[in-house]
């Protein structure tokens, strides 16, 4: 008996920050589109802070998004409540409140990149997303990072302690030097098969379009 043919398979860099909505309802809709084109993705995530300088105390999410982006508060609601209904669409829970608040999310990526190493980098992200927008968590705080570590299977103790040492401190920063150096100023930014950039959340059936473009390339 002869096996079935294995799924095509396409390479996705993603660059994204873990308090970028918008990156999680991007993610979400290449989902979509990798289930219905019935295509596998080898999926890369690679670190970007929206919010670089921001203190460890962070910041109220409306106040951080009227003073960044010159929004009025009844704009600020608008679009949070554009992006409820949009992530109750793609199954997705975001539960904004007064007290939302901006974090600095350097430690989170270095943790993700120690996950790297330990095949859990994916994982580990969709559970820092669902510990910011779902669980209203604070994604600066090592206890926080240690759980969400913890809840995809790995040690907790291990985490702690990649954290500790600042080993991926620098990885990090020269992964993000990397990306911000080819031109990505914002995110979510998806590069599939290593050539072609979309940024923002295109949705499914952009990303199906991609996927196809790049399976017919490469046939």
């Amino acid at each position: 008996m002869t096996s079935p043919n294995p799924r095509p398979t396409v390479q996705i860099d993603i660059v994204s920050d873990v308090v970028c909505p918008w990156c999680i309802v991007g993610f979400l809709q290449l989902d979509q589109a990798l289930t219905r084109e019935g295509v596998q993705a080898r999926l890369r995530w690679h670190p970007f802070e929206l919010n670089p300088a921001m203190g460890p105390e962070g910041q109220n999410l409306r106040e951080h998004i009227m003073q960044k982006y010159g929004t009025t508060a009844e704009q600020s609601q608008q679009a949070r409540d554009r992006l409820t209904a949009l992530g109750a669409d793609l199954g997705f829970a975001f539960n904004f409140s007064d007290d939302s608040r901006m974090v600095n999310t350097f430690a989170a990526h270095q943790l993700l990149d120690w996950a790297e190493g330990h095949g859990r980098q994916h994982p580990l992200k969709l559970a820092m997303f669902k510990a910011y927008f779902t669980d209203q968590k604070d994604v600066s705080d090592i206890e926080v990072l240690v759980d969400a570590a913890r809840s995809v299977g790995l040690d907790g103790d291990a985490a702690r302690a990649a954290l500790a040492s600042g080993a991926h401190a620098e990885p990090v920063r020269q992964k993000q030097q990397f990306w911000t150096s080819r031109g990505i100023s914002g995110v979510p930014a998806m590069v599939f098969g290593g050539k072609y950039l979309m940024t923002g959340a295109q949705g499914a059936d952009t990303y199906a379009q991609m996927l196809q473009r790049c399976l017919s390339e490469a046939a």
